[in-house]
């Protein structure tokens, strides 16, 4: 598991993408240095997570979880009807965490063409060598 935790950061190509397109949060600290970001891509229709991190300095003060709940909020306001990503299902802080967030992982059969086009690019980063699934948040409509 060290060589994710050790995988690089999108580059800032990347990220300057996402943000143009109003798809990247920053969490900065007092001194405005970045500790936490989510990117959020479209895939099949909804908002999938394609990443979200939060140095581990500042661990357990829930800036994950208000980054994705920021990432619903957006995602409800555009019309879109979940939230998706793919993650590590054995890793306390990824599957079981996204559960707590209200997401639910979707069965082998239920994964959209989408979804399974990102774990294939998943897999041949090497991020198949521990179980992994995609998970999805349905989110309400009409609000």
């Amino acid at each position: 598991m060290s060589s994710v935790a050790e995988d690089e950061p999108p580059s800032i190509e990347q990220l300057r993408a996402f943000a143009d397109d109003g798809r990247a949060w920053v969490i900065a600290d007092a001194t405005d240095t970045p500790i936490a970001y989510l990117i959020l891509d479209l895939v099949d229709g909804n908002a999938h997570i394609d990443q979200v991190s939060v140095h581990p300095d500042h661990a357990g003060r829930r800036l994950g979880r208000d980054l994705v709940e920021y990432a619903a909020e957006w995602a409800v306001a555009r019309g879109i009807p979940a939230l998706t990503l793919t993650t590590f299902t054995e890793v306390p802080w990824n599957g079981p965490y996204y559960e707590r967030l209200g997401f639910h992982r979707l069965a082998v059969e239920r994964e959209t063409p989408g979804l399974r086009a990102v774990r294939a690019a998943e897999a041949a980063h090497g991020l198949d060598t521990w179980p992994r699934a995609c998970m999805r948040r349905d989110l309400p409509q009409g609000a």
